[in-house]
């Protein structure tokens, strides 16, 4: 190789990595692109009936309980402010003291079918359970582990009731994953020496035991949501990371994947040194949506986004007055706002340490359950519309139906509607109860639609009837010259 071309390799790979975290969804030119072992295995959408069945679901839940629902963000006298399942880490606690919390484990109000029926009244058609989280503590009897419900005065699998109990409401269960695990003695933050290289390899093999575990025991998970994969040791291993995601597609064909498990050569996540996305689905919008007129990019592929009601606790915290609570009309927000642009949205909720719900997340569930039921039908298998965003709310897809969600209804009772070029509005009516609107043109692709006569006092849902514009030579609006 001649120097020249030597240094344009070398331009080329510096450059690629220095690709910044907010722009690695860029992709490169054809020709630009550097060849990887680790990357990305596809490029655009999977079209396979699992993943049809993602995308129509939209709406899950997202359950994260473990043993730090018993402390409940406080230790020793002092309460944390930070994420409760966080606490370990908060107050550093040595985990032999940490994992006696398991002599507390008895959630004696814990009753799978209750939680499967809480979820499908609320309209979820998906939940993600957390199986392990960062402190290590499996709700299932791992046999590659001390740390489980087995060894629990509790002692029966929770994870195993949940799968069947979510399944028989016709809920799709997926996995959440913690590869971070403070328990253990083998897990490295970074690979210093020789030996953490090797410890750090006996730990993947422990992990890929317990995934292999939880693939065999329940064949009827959907999904493995990974999460603890940020540190520099796991970035290092981008092979197991595709070898990870491999496996289990071997095992479970059809089962769906996150991006947030990968990694490629260089330690590139999500998406690879070539801009191209790992994984299923993006799962980088946590506790954070997408904006809706500058982001567009992401309508181009799959993704979740997940939020927390009081702003980031996962797991229960006995105090939620520490930090802002969402209402549930802002939460309803977030929801529609991610469908709008083509994405799935996940609610969390953290049972508390008893194995019940607090009675703000009940109120929680009930009132966006009495919505859905009135208004699903502008989530479920629907997708981005790719009309202009308007301040009165947001679109949603489905086949040749249009839906404008509306949270912001404007004082001159005027919702406008600006329609792609090859679309036309002939009319509309409310998704609810099928009063019809009016529609009145007021431009070239422009509309007002009239919001109706007898409002609902909640956010409400507006059908469009559309159909493709014939050409027109003779355009009646003529456009400013200026």
């Amino acid at each position: 190789m001649n120097n020249k071309l030597l240094s344009i390799l070398v331009f080329l790979i510096v450059f690629t990595i220095g690709i910044s975290a907010q722009n690695q969804s860029k992709t490169l030119p054809a020709e630009l692109e550097i060849p990887l072992k680790y990357g990305a295995d596809r490029l655009g959408k999977r079209s396979d009936a699992a993943m049809l069945k993602f995308r129509e679901n939209r709406l899950g839940t997202f359950i994260h309980w473990g043993l730090y629902a018993i402390p409940g963000g406080e230790w020793k006298g002092k309460v944390y402010s930070g994420a409760a399942e966080w606490l370990k880490s908060w107050a550093k606690v040595p985990s032999d003291e940490w994992m006696k919390l398991m002599e507390q484990w008895n959630p004696e109000k814990f009753n799978a079918k209750a939680w499967a029926k809480m979820a499908k009244q609320m309209g979820v058609k998906y939940v993600k359970i957390t199986t392990k989280h960062h402190e290590g503590f499996c709700l299932w009897p791992s046999k590659y582990t001390e740390n489980t419900v087995a060894n629990t005065p509790h002692k029966k699998d929770i994870l195993g009731e949940l799968v069947k109990a979510y399944n028989d409401e016709g809920i799709d269960v997926h996995f959440y994953f913690s590869v971070m695990d403070w328990s253990h003695p083998d897990y490295r933050y970074e690979i210093k020496s020789e030996e953490d290289e090797i410890a750090f390899n006996r730990f993947l093999t422990f992990t890929d035991n317990q995934l292999k575990e939880l693939a065999t025991r329940y064949p009827t998970v959907k999904d493995f949501w990974f999460d603890g994969t940020w540190d520099a040791s796991i970035k290092k291993n981008g092979w197991w990371t595709a070898h990870v995601e491999k496996m289990l597609k071997d095992m479970l064909p059809g089962v769906t994947i996150n991006s947030r498990l990968r990694a490629d050569d260089f330690g590139k996540r999500h998406f690879d040194s070539n801009g191209h996305l790992m994984g299923d689905y993006e799962s980088g919008y946590e506790r954070r949506l997408p904006d809706p007129v500058t982001d567009l990019k992401v309508t181009r592929w799959d993704w979740e986004a997940c939020m927390t009601v009081p702003e980031n606790q996962w797991g229960y915290h006995k105090d939620w007055s520490l930090s802002y609570v969402k209402t549930t009309l802002e939460v309803l927000e977030r929801i529609i706002h991610a469908v709008s642009m083509g994405g799935n949205m996940v609610v969390n909720f953290g049972p508390q340490a008893d194995g019940d719900f607090r009675k703000e997340e009940k109120a929680l569930s009930e009132e966006i359950g009495q919505w859905m039921k009135q208004n699903g039908e502008c989530v479920y298998s629907c997708d981005y519309a790719g009309f202009p965003k308007q301040n009165w709310g947001y679109y949603t897809r489905k086949g040749n139906t249009i839906y404008m969600v509306v949270f912001n209804v404007p004082y001159s009772g005027k919702l406008v509607v600006k329609t792609p070029r090859n679309l036309q509005i002939q009319g509309a009516a409310t998704l609810s109860g099928n009063q019809k609107v009016e529609v009145v043109e007021t431009a070239g692709n422009e509309y007002n639609v009239s919001v109706p006569a007898k409002q609902p006092g909640e956010p409400f849902v507006i059908k469009l009837e559309v159909s493709e514009k014939k050409s027109n030579n003779s355009n009646k609006y003529r456009e400013a010259l200026t």
